[in-house]
């Protein structure tokens, strides 16, 4: 945070002679946090399971016993089977905001789930105790963290605006998202980066530009989930 010089007023008729230069004032400092959360990886049960299994390390900060497997047994599913053309391009499939679309193990296609359906879950082991900050301000996102609080976050494999869009219909609706889509713990911040944990990587409290990585988060609709 950059800090702001104080303009002092003095009176025309007051030489600067008789001025005594006072104590300076400290410069802001720069505002850090960074929480200790324990990473769990998704592989290799969960080949698209990003989302429970980041749902699990936030639990588990929370002092809930359960585990990415029984979370994702228990995640809302959008059983819509996924219809390809010959050349492989999809023309059929559910909908993220409906619960998770395809096999979440990878053993057959799968995708992802969005904050709703995962919302849901998270309310029934933090019942009245759960936050949904999506389309709020990143600020708002960073103030849970100031309480020791991490947030589940929505944004792309390398965290930067997505590049590899698909659109599929779902009944009458046309769903358009990005293949790339991934979702991971922000556990820390600081000027000019945030920090993650990454349940794809295993990376622990990895390190990214904050700038780019905001452009991924709102292009997935500024989605994000956390607890009080």
């Amino acid at each position: 945070m950059s800090s702001i010089a104080e303009m002092r007023n003095v009176p025309s008729d007051f030489s600067s002679e008789k001025l005594t230069p006072g104590p300076t004032a400290p410069a802001a400092e720069k505002e850090t946090v960074l929480l200790d959360i324990p990473i769990i990886k998704q592989n290799p049960e969960l080949k698209y399971g990003c989302e429970v299994t980041s749902l699990a390390m936030v639990l588990k900060h929370a002092g809930v016993k359960t585990d990415k497997l029984k979370l994702a047994d228990e995640l809302p599913k959008d059983e819509d089977p996924v219809k390809k053309t010959k050349s492989g391009d999809i023309t059929r499939w559910g909908n993220p905001d409906h619960g998770f679309v395809g096999d979440i193990t990878g053993k057959t296609a799968g995708y992802a789930v969005y904050a709703g359906p995962l919302e849901k879950l998270m309310m029934q082991y933090l019942p009245n105790r759960t936050v949904n900050l999506t389309r709020k301000s990143f600020d708002e996102v960073l103030a849970q963290l100031k309480k020791e609080k991490p947030v589940i976050l929505w944004t792309t494999g390398d965290y930067k605006l997505p590049d590899r869009w698909e659109s599929w219909k779902h009944g009458n609706e046309e769903i358009k998202t990005p293949l790339d889509l991934h979702a991971v713990v922000l556990v820390g911040f600081d000027q000019e980066h945030i920090y993650v944990n990454d349940p794809l990587t295993g990376k622990k409290a990895h390190k990214t530009k904050k700038d780019s990585f905001l452009e991924s988060w709102k292009a997935l609709g500024q989605q994000a989930l956390s607890y009080n």
